[in-house]
């Protein structure tokens, strides 16, 4: 594999929408591919037919991710092959509801896929990479990473472990040739609503983004080599107004006293 001097990527969740957008496009574009969902057979047909399409080498490499020993399989065909210099971890999955009357085995199902496997495909890549002085990690978020109460549930807040992990690896490795993107759809026209019982239909009216445009917007910001890309994201002074205003705030979190709006104490009797 790896092709040309290109180097390959290993794509999670890429049996279908995002995933499966992004094993077309690094096709178009020369990459050599490891494609990681749990349907073999779909994996099979993508391969085939990218295979035709591009001319690229292919491996399928089924997996469950939420179950342990498949997802160690994973983790070392990204620490052992050397060939891998692009991790695109998109695997992920939405259930309704929050935490009223919970499924707390489904709502752990959901941590384990969204955050603890992509942290540790994360972790197996990085030594890797840095060993090699280059590497990419593109780790899919959502735009509710920032905005959890539009959405009740746990959900959010996977997405925003993404984010926050996706920020501080690139702080921590950047500068030793790691680039990490998070990337944070808003809606995006996948299976995603009909595996978690909704209806993408019922949205309104141009809410929906069409997963090519993302995908296509999610490879811009990664040409750049932004940190976090948001495709729907019209003002990116917007963005950029709250990165500094959250930085700026952080300045001021170190102290030896509470500010004085917390300063009023008293024990309530009883």
């Amino acid at each position: 594999m790896a092709s040309d001097g290109i180097d390959a990527a290993l794509i999670t969740g890429a049996s279908s929408g995002i995933g499966a957008t992004y094993a077309h496009r690094l096709a178009q574009r020369g990459h050599d591919l490891v494609l990681v969902a749990r349907d073999g057979s779909r994996l099979d047909e993508l391969a085939a037919r990218l295979r035709a399409e591009t001319g690229v080498a292919i491996d399928i490499l089924p997996a469950d991710l939420t179950d342990g020993a498949q997802l160690r399989a994973v983790e070392t065909r990204l620490r052992d092959d050397e060939t891998i210099g692009i991790l695109v971890n998109n695997a992920g999955a939405s259930i309704r509801g929050g935490f009223e009357h919970p499924d707390l085995d489904a709502q752990e199902r959901l941590v384990q896929l969204n955050v603890t496997a992509l942290m540790r495909l994360a972790g197996a890549s990085i030594d890797r990479f840095l060993a090699r002085g280059e590497g990419a990690i593109v780790n899919v978020a959502s735009v509710l990473a920032l905005a959890p109460e539009r959405r009740p549930g746990i959900y959010p807040a996977t997405k925003a472990f993404i984010l926050a992990l996706s920020q501080s690896l690139q702080a921590e490795f950047g500068a030793r040739g790691l680039y990490v993107q998070a990337v944070l759809p808003a809606a995006t026209r996948t299976e995603i609503w009909q595996r978690s019982g909704q209806s993408v239909d019922s949205q309104p009216d141009g809410s929906v983004m069409e997963v090519g445009d993302l995908v296509d917007a999610a490879l811009v910001g990664f040409d750049q080599r932004e940190a976090v890309t948001i495709p729907s994201l019209l003002d990116v002074g917007l963005w950029e107004s709250f990165s500094e205003a959250r930085l700026a705030m952080a300045q001021t979190f170190r102290q030896g006293e509470p500010a004085e709006r917390y300063r009023t104490f008293s024990l309530k009797p009883g």
